[in-house]
């Protein structure tokens, strides 16, 4: 299977597009599971989360069978006798029912200690992701909705979006294609698969390099010149972002600077631009074959903008708000060039240079002291606190809950007011030989209301690497480490709180875009004072959790956090243009694009002489074609949201409410930009944004 597919597999995982798990109601009780501890009866929770690989190879089995039946049911259906109860709802039951249990036989993969058990789990994602997506495209199936969608039956507005974004999915999948052409659809994103990865390898080749003097690596830390190997008496720079990056930032030879960016820049060589350029035709192919106009708008389609018009006013407008702040951090770099070199002249191998020293020079910030003041277990339940104190919420841990290792800890989640019990969690979050390497927010199970009446609750897991203790003491955290889980526990509770009726609407089955905005929205309470001193105490020998962060160095966290907004946006901007660019246009040379766009974009500093951008692009190559806008998108809202609501009084229980019940309740069951305009009580605004930048970049 390609990359790019398995990164669309079943597994609901926080900001990617989740697969809509289809089947019946398991007999689940047949399945022999193997426990580490005493199963517990979970009310409104109903996988099991311990399976053997016999268990999973025999689940994925049923779950295939009772899905084919099921469809097969639907598509027998007479065109004149369709109805809400015969087509939609058996479908909707199917998303309620088994979304648990296919996910009990694929999340193994990235928990399970056993080899065995993670090989099935593997195995039978591959399976049930090839199942569903033949599910996707039936024609018969499809047939039978649509006449459902042209019969006119009245049904409620959550029933009637579940049904348009059904019929959506289907025609995406080329449902309503010939089967000729949807031969020919499979022959496209097969070829795009296999160039992507190929793309890929080749900026993953760690064999290129460049051989130093060690007058050419002036200024280099002494940790990073014992990390290189030494042939010859020059030093070894291999063409990676482990070195690439560090050089860029550190070395005060400017001449060694654009050697290394220009040699990075051409990383992929030309035979990555062909592969580009080939790409972008493939995939207008498959959105014409689809009957989209390019390919941009296939992927903007499903997404907040709807349309690629939309982000490229959205990227412009933003690049225009930019240009005076960027203006003014581009003439702090000159003056620092100056004094430094004796030169004004700036080239984009200064920028990461420059940058961190004023970075230097304006931010009192020492990293490894900041490190002692986030021992694990104190910043994690500084969140937890701080999320039931907002959202009016309470946790209960469950000691005696079975899991899939003995250092995973559940909790029930409860309406602070009312008692209603609104979901589960799980907490994997330290390291161990198998496990999954990132951090992330798996969906076990979604919120949704079942045929019978009963309500399923939402269940959740968050992974993570953290170290574990040692000599007796909590583990510390890298800031970054702890605004990362920070940001995925918002994904976790933006899941509980969903209280759409069906399963697709889930928290962790949003549009891209709208599904980041509640947790940068989040991220904010990483950066002030109230917050970040509840989740942090100093440690040395002895914890000692009355002393947390100093408001100084809470002050300086943000202030490192945005210095130099205007030009680290710029950048990101400058990307996002040329991809929508090239995939709304017919034939553009991307590397005379880049050339004409840079010095518009970046304040008149031109592309460096020599360097191809278009060979060493990742993300406009495989994961986010066409997509790149989003998190800036996302961005802006957050910082709408939390300067008009939140940033006068974080921990105001009125407004978390407020927003929990607003925003995170409907899931996807509503229009997004109706929801967050509802909330506003007014359109979203860029000014949010640009002002809170503004005001500690510089």
């Amino acid at each position: 299977m390609s990359l790019r597919r398995r990164e669309r597999r079943v597994i609901a995982a926080a900001g990617a597009a989740a697969l809509v798990a289809v089947g019946l109601n398991l007999a689940f009780s047949a399945v022999a599971a193997h426990r580490r501890r005493k199963r517990r009866e979970l009310p409104g929770f109903t996988a099991q989360v311990n399976l053997s690989a016999a268990d999973i190879k025999r689940l994925a089995d049923r779950v295939v069978s009772k899905s084919k039946e099921t469809y097969d049911a639907v598509a027998a259906v007479p065109l004149d006798k369709v109805s809400f109860s015969n087509v939609i709802a058996p479908l909707a039951e199917l998303d309620a029912q088994q979304f648990p249990l296919v996910q009990a036989c694929v999340l193994p993969r990235m928990v399970s200690p056993s080899d065995d058990v993670r090989r099935a789990s593997a195995e039978a994602e591959k399976r049930l992701d090839s199942h569903f997506q033949q599910c996707r495209q039936r024609e018969d199936v499809y047939r039978v909705i649509k006449a459902f969608t042209q019969k006119g039956e009245r049904i409620g507005l959550e029933a009637t979006r579940f049904v348009q974004c059904m019929v959506r999915e289907f025609e995406r999948n080329g449902a309503k294609l010939t089967q000729s052409k949807k031969t020919e659809m499979e022959k496209l994103k097969s070829h795009i698969d296999d160039l992507s990865l190929k793309y890929i390898q080749s900026l993953n080749d760690s064999t290129k390099f460049l051989l130093l003097n060690e007058e050419d690596l002036a200024g280099m830390p002494l940790e990073f010149l014992k990390e290189l190997e030494n042939t010859n008496g020059k030093w070894k720079v291999l063409l990676t972002s482990y070195h690439v990056t560090p050089i860029l930032e550190h070395c005060k030879v400017g001449s060694t600077r654009k050697l290394i960016a220009v040699a990075y820049g051409q990383k992929g060589g030309k035979e990555n631009i062909a592969i580009l350029e080939k790409l972008v035709q493939l995939r207008h192919r498959l959105a014409r074959l689809l009957g989209y106009p390019n390919y941009a708008d296939y992927a903007i389609e499903p997404r907040m903008p709807r349309t690629s018009r939309k982000v490229l006013e959205f990227l412009e407008e933003m690049s225009e708000q930019l240009n005076g702040l960027a203006n003014r951090e581009l003439s702090v770099l000159k003056d620092l060039k100056m004094k430094e070199e004796g030169d004004a002249q700036f080239s984009v191998e200064d920028l990461l240079y420059y940058m961190k020293r004023a970075e230097e020079l304006k931010v009192d910030l020492d990293i490894g002291e900041i490190k002692q003041f986030f021992p694990v277990d104190l910043v994690i339940s500084g969140i937890l606190k701080m999320f039931q104190d907002l959202f009016a919420l309470r946790f209960e841990e469950m000691k005696d809950a079975e899991t899939w290792h003995d250092t995973v800890r559940l909790f029930s989640v409860w309406d602070a007011s009312s008692s209603d019990l609104l979901g589960y969690f799980f907490l994997d979050i330290f390291s161990r030989e198998g496990k999954y390497a990132h951090t992330c927010v798996l969906a076990l199970q979604n919120g949704c209301l079942c045929s019978n009446g009963t309500r399923k609750v939402p269940v959740a897991v968050l992974l993570s690497q953290c170290p574990k203790e040692f000599d007796g003491n909590s583990a510390l955290l890298r800031f970054p480490e702890v605004v990362r889980i920070f940001h995925e526990f918002s994904h976790v509770v933006h899941h509980i709180s969903n209280r759409a009726t069906f399963s697709r609407f889930s928290g962790l089955q949003l549009e891209g875009d709208f599904a980041e905005i509640p947790s940068l929205l989040l991220e904010n309470w990483c950066y002030e004072n109230i917050s970040l001193k509840m989740m942090s105490g100093f440690h040395q020998v002895m914890q000692d959790i009355t002393k947390s962060i100093t408001s100084e160095a809470c002050q300086s966290l943000k202030r490192r956090r945005d210095i130099f907004a205007g030009l680290k946006l710029k950048q990101e901007i400058l990307l996002c243009l040329v991809d929508q660019i090239i995939h709304t246009g017919e034939n553009v040379n991307i590397d005379d694009l880049i050339k004409d766009l840079h010095p518009k974009v970046m304040l008149g500093i031109p592309l460096l002489e020599g360097n191809s951008p278009a060979s060493c692009f990742p993300r406009i190559a495989i994961g986010y074609d066409a997509v790149c806008y989003s998190y800036i998108w996302s961005e802006v809202f957050a910082a709408d949201l939390f300067a008009s609501k939140f940033k006068d009084d974080l921990l105001n229980q009125h407004a978390g409410l407020r927003f929990r019940n607003m925003v995170l309740a409907p899931g996807g069951s509503k229009n997004p930009l109706d929801i967050i305009s509802d909330y506003l009580g007014r359109e979203p605004s860029l000014q949010a944004f640009i002002q809170s930048r503004t005001r500690n970049s510089l």
